[in-house]
């Protein structure tokens, strides 16, 4: 088997002990998910103990808009990265170097598209969401702004998923921590400072966010040069760019679809009055940082199944599988004894608040959800490993599967049961998404024979 190499790799992934491989290129992955999630758990802390409950409340209304914008465009520059690990895997320089400049046209065009959309839908969004009208001028600021620069954020995302493509998953890491620190400082000048309000934070996580993209550019430039194409890899092959395009918009519309049946719940939330909203906002912003070992992994086995698949070894697969669900069971019990301990403790600091509905509702959310990982911890991994092979429809099905449920459940549960509906809206709904996944992974003809059919 030919073998491309890259000697600022983290690791190689295409030989050597599997989990051994897999831990040590997803701890530079779990410490960019942290360092990812500070950008926005800077903006809730600060907010919250600054601006007060309404203005949190603002953001966390928001937040289910910005994700369903951002999580396309972000799908789509993860779906590409996988068509460039499979080509380093099957050692392919030529195919890898076409494969990024369709990669960059591909994700021009997308944002593009996604930057002049969302001046037309945002607000009248915000209200079909039923945001509150006390809070709907607050959370537009804080979405318009950072919405308008998009493309930022999705070319820090390819720059980085690039990187991991090509096995170098702790430049990435690099490159954020030092945005993030830029970011909180940021935050810090322009909200308490300038008294720019939710706009200031918006306008701080562009701005560090943007740094990191100079920074990963010139890295690439000076030690990822394959990476770099030339004028003759931006040549139209109509292959490579169906097969990236399909690729891309599978895991693009994945991401979308899922933030959208974000979007409804939060539309469910939303008539809740705005210490729940406050309360719940607190809640999944310490929930994010529950998932980064969950993140970790999954990026891992997206780049792992992504190389092996194009060098064809299939038993390295198979083992990188179990590995990465054993890894999900451990992660799930060291949360959910974290939660059971301090959950209350923890919404209280990152909230600021000392209303009781606040704590105590961020606090049941978390204590309930967290033991319910270990259904993620099988659900994600499959999910990636199935898109990472090629596979586009099946990936998509379980995401309208999420969606339908979110929609019952703000439709006939949440007016019922209130805030436990909410709480329990999401665990019940991955149960339905991995009795699909599981067996369509696992019974998928290149996993069972090791024959890549086509």
């Amino acid at each position: 088997m030919k073998t491309l190499t890259y000697k600022n790799s983290s690791v190689d992934l295409l030989h050597g002990p599997v989990l051994k491989s897999m831990l040590i290129f997803a701890i530079p992955l779990f410490f960019s998910s942290v360092f990812q999630q500070l950008y926005n758990t800077m903006d809730t802390v600060i907010i919250g103990h600054t601006l007060g409950d309404e203005a949190l409340a603002a953001m966390g209304a928001a937040g289910a808009v910005y994700d369903l914008l951002m999580g396309f465009a972000l799908g789509v520059g993860n779906g590409l990265a996988v068509v460039t690990a499979r080509s380093f895997g099957c050692g392919d320089r030529e195919y890898l170097k076409k494969s990024v400049a369709s990669a960059i046209v591909i994700g021009v065009c997308i944002t593009a598209a996604i930057t002049v959309l969302v001046r037309f839908i945002l607000y009248p969004f915000l209200e079909v969401l039923n945001t509150p009208a006390d809070i709907i001028d607050q959370a537009y600021d804080y979405v318009s702004a950072i919405t308008l620069f998009i493309a930022v954020m999705f070319a820090y995302n390819l720059c980085a998923g690039l990187l991991r493509a090509v096995g170098n998953s702790v430049m990435p890491l690099v490159f954020l921590v030092l945005s993030s620190i830029l970011n909180i400082v940021l935050d810090l000048f322009f909200i308490t400072r300038l008294h720019m309000g939710v706009r200031g934070a918006a306008a701080a996580t562009v701005i560090a966010q943007g740094v990191s993209v100079v920074c990963c550019l010139i890295y690439i430039g000076k030690r990822a040069k394959m990476l770099i194409p030339e004028r003759k890899h931006f040549v139209w092959d109509k292959g490579l760019y169906r097969e990236m395009t399909a690729q891309g918009l599978s895991m693009g519309f994945t991401s979308c679809i899922v933030t959208s049946g974000t979007a409804i719940l939060q539309f469910g939330i939303n008539n809740l009055g705005y210490l729940v909203i406050a309360g719940h906002t607190a809640a999944r912003k310490l929930f994010q940082f529950l998932l980064m070992p969950n993140i970790a992994i999954n990026q891992t086995v997206s780049t792992f199944v992504s190389q092996n698949y194009g060098a064809g070894q299939v038993e390295r697969i198979r083992k990188a599988m179990k590995c990465a669900y054993l890894y999900g069971v451990v992660t799930t019990f060291i949360a959910s004894v974290l939660m059971f301990f301090f959950a209350p403790t923890a919404v209280k600091l990152l909230s600021g608040s000392s209303e009781s509905v606040v704590i105590e509702n961020g606090a049941l959310y978390l204590r309930v959800v967290a033991p319910c990982l270990i259904i993620l911890g099988l659900l994600n991994p499959t999910r990636q490993g199935l898109q990472a092979i090629g596979q586009k429809i099946l990936p998509v099905l379980s995401s309208v599967i999420e969606l339908v449920g979110k929609i019952l459940f703000v439709a006939v549960l949440i007016p019922k049961f209130q805030y436990m509906a909410v709480i329990f809206c999401e665990p019940v709904i991955w149960c339905f998404m991995i009795a699909e996944l599981l067996p369509a992974f696992w019974c998928n003809p290149f996993i069972r024979t090791g024959i890549i059919s086509g």
